[in-house]
């Protein structure tokens, strides 16, 4: 009898209205209180979504790269390290802290909020939240600069190819790599463009979302800079979860990006793209007007892998991942092709 693949957590799950997104830090100590979480979290969404069966709620868990090395004993996922800050001549992607990390969607938000807040009620002081934040679907699929998010994400099987994690590495077979950045806008700077410049920075038209033909799309526009191909065009993937969010309170709007991929390699190269520029010097027109103020790398699990989690470690060792710190790259290695929004903000 042939054994079914591991099956993935709710990655693939549809878009929804609503999502909290939870950057959590555990300090040394705080170890068994997660490992305690870990195989909880289905139950736990279970019991909040069977009270509001039409939410689609989900929660899907990623384990940072230091924290991994403090949980598990044996193999690790190949390709997880932590997020490398990116640094161009005019702009920066940083690095910010995060041990666990917590996409937690549904339709509306209050089933978003229980959920958070029995998650972090069971962590207690094991762990802090060191940033939340609430988003939400916008006009028309329409990110807070007025562009459609999502355009290109990748579907059915193409989706599930770009995404979980196969053969390569089959010890974490139906897990995948999540990349997280938070994004700050200055609205007062994008709205007093005209509509010819805003569509130039993005590489789309605005109101009916068709991509700009190759001569009229510039080679820094956000489009350009964030399609990936490999030698023999093969346009490469990642699956985003996007949200707008804001708050009247502190002047802050903007866009957290969430980008699913089966290799941290294609994001990465994606942002090195548009913060280094292809050549250097011509970063994405977007970080004009669009700034990263957080970044995390994370290894989200398959359902069958976190129901039933590796041993703990005999005893307390240094991050194995260190050696995979490595600086970020300065130049991409190919060159803009035809393709669709990718990161950060408008896809």
């Amino acid at each position: 009898m042939t054994t079914p693949p591991p099956a993935p957590q709710a990655v693939l799950a549809p878009l929804t209205e609503s999502a909290v997104f939870l950057s959590i830090v555990v300090p040394p100590g705080g170890e068994e209180t997660v490992r305690g979480l870990l195989p909880d979290l289905a139950g736990l969404t279970r019991s909040v979504g069977f009270r509001v069966p039409d939410e689609a709620l989900t929660c899907v868990a990623g384990i940072g790269s230091d924290l991994w090395d403090r949980l598990f004993d044996g193999p690790r996922p190949a390709e997880l390290h932590p997020f490398r800050e990116v640094t161009g001549e005019r702009h920066t992607a940083p690095s910010t802290p995060g041990d666990l990390f917590l996409h937690v969607r549904a339709l509306r938000m209050h089933p978003c909020f229980e959920l958070a807040r029995l998650v972090t009620d069971r962590l207690g002081g094991a762990a802090r939240v060191v940033d939340e934040v609430q988003g939400f679907r916008y006009f028309d699929n329409r990110d807070l600069l007025g562009f459609v998010d999502g355009t290109e994400n990748p579907t059915g099987r193409g989706a599930a190819a770009a995404v979980l994690i196969g053969d390569e590495d089959p010890d974490f077979a139906g897990g995948t790599y999540v990349m997280v950045q938070k994004y700050l806008h200055d609205l007062a700077a994008w709205n007093a463009l005209t509509v010819e410049q805003r569509e130039l920075a993005v590489g789309r038209r605005q109101l009916d979302d068709v991509e700009l033909d190759d001569e009229t799309k510039p080679a820094d526009s956000h489009v350009a800079l964030t399609t990936i191909e490999d030698p023999d065009g093969t346009e490469r993937e990642i699956l985003r979860d996007n949200m707008p969010f804001g708050s009247l309170e502190r002047g802050e709007f903007g866009t957290y990006f969430v980008g699913y991929a089966a290799t941290p390699e294609v994001p990465e190269r994606m942002l090195t793209r548009m913060v280094v520029g292809d050549p250097p010097g011509s970063s994405d027109r977007i970080l004009e007007v669009s700034r990263a103020v957080t970044g995390g790398l994370f290894f989200v699990p398959s359902q069958d892998l976190l129901d039933d989690p590796p041993p703990a470690p005999a005893t307390s060792t240094p991050a194995r991942a260190a050696a995979t710190a490595v600086p970020a790259p300065t130049a991409p290695a190919e060159t803009p092709g035809s393709g669709s929004l990718g990161i950060g903000s408008l896809r």
